[in-house]
């Protein structure tokens, strides 16, 4: 079956949860927002969340970082 994953074909054997799909991919679920069809999923709807052939499926990574800036006073 086959699904888009970030803009990209992926293949899939059957229909399954979103949780298992990360999982199968060794992604973090605490680390990652997922948009599935459009909707943002939240973390404890994972489970629930069926993909099926079609589905078009997005995981944003959260980073960490940035500068430390000089306070203006000193």
């Amino acid at each position: 079956m086959k699904i888009i994953l970030n803009g990209e074909d992926f293949e899939i054997a059957e229909p399954l949860s979103l949780s298992s799909l990360l999982a199968q991919l060794e992604i973090d679920t605490r680390r990652v927002a997922v948009e599935h069809n459009l909707i943002v999923v939240k973390r404890e709807q994972l489970d629930t969340v069926t993909v099926s052939e079609g589905d078009r499926i997005e995981v944003v990574n959260f980073v960490g970082g940035g500068t430390l800036r000089p306070s203006a006073s000193g």
